[in-house]
């Protein structure tokens, strides 16, 4: 695969929450707005993109038995990195976001991608997928927080466009499902019409 096709991937055709379905509990909980969804996003894909390249580096150095256990000690140095730096010059959006950062460790995402690609591919193959995987990642999210936000809120990045409420449903945990449901059939037909079918 050449690295166009690796890096574009993450997008459509292997989109880790619409096409994969993985991360779906920080993508239900955090996209309540879009700035929220892309600050989770951008989060991620620094967390995707160093672990993936950190694994990659040494994964010749890990014993097969004990592989997982250190991919969760490498992801997890990561994390802690964009914790403190998002404490420390993002604290509103940091307060808002709130456990789902340290829970970015176990997000199924990067950890998948660590055993399914990192550890078998050289470094900057890696840190292509996980670039692209981190920012496919982050427009689902981001599409997401858009989708709620104006159906929920009647906002758009924060700024209110209507007098009153929006529908509470799409701020509320149904109205996440539903968003989701309908973007994964969506990026699904336009996945078949690519493929010609």
């Amino acid at each position: 695969m050449n690295q166009r096709a690796n890096f574009l991937k993450g997008f459509l055709r292997e989109n880790p929450i619409l096409v994969l379905v993985l991360g779906t509990c920080p993508t239900l909980a955090v996209t309540t707005s879009a700035v929220s969804g892309i600050g989770m996003g951008l989060a991620t894909t620094f967390v995707l993109i160093c672990s993936n390249a950190a694994i990659a580096m040494i994964k010749d150095l890990i014993p097969d038995k004990v592989r997982i256990p250190c991919y969760i000690v490498v992801i997890a140095a990561f994390v802690t990195i964009v914790d403190l730096l998002m404490a420390a010059y993002t604290p509103a959006l940091h307060a808002t976001l709130g456990i789902f950062i340290p829970l970015i460790v176990v997000n199924c995402i990067i950890l998948g991608r660590a055993e399914s690609y990192a550890a078998k591919n050289a470094v900057l193959p890696s840190i292509i997928d996980g670039t692209g995987m981190g920012l496919g990642f982050t427009l689902a999210l981001l599409v997401m927080g858009v989708v709620r936000e104006l159906l929920g809120s009647g906002s758009f990045f924060g700024h209110k466009f209507i007098t009153g409420d929006g529908m509470l449903m799409f701020v509320l945990a149904p109205g996440a499902f539903i968003c989701l449901g309908f973007l994964i059939a969506l990026v699904n037909g336009i996945n078949r019409k690519l493929a010609g079918r």
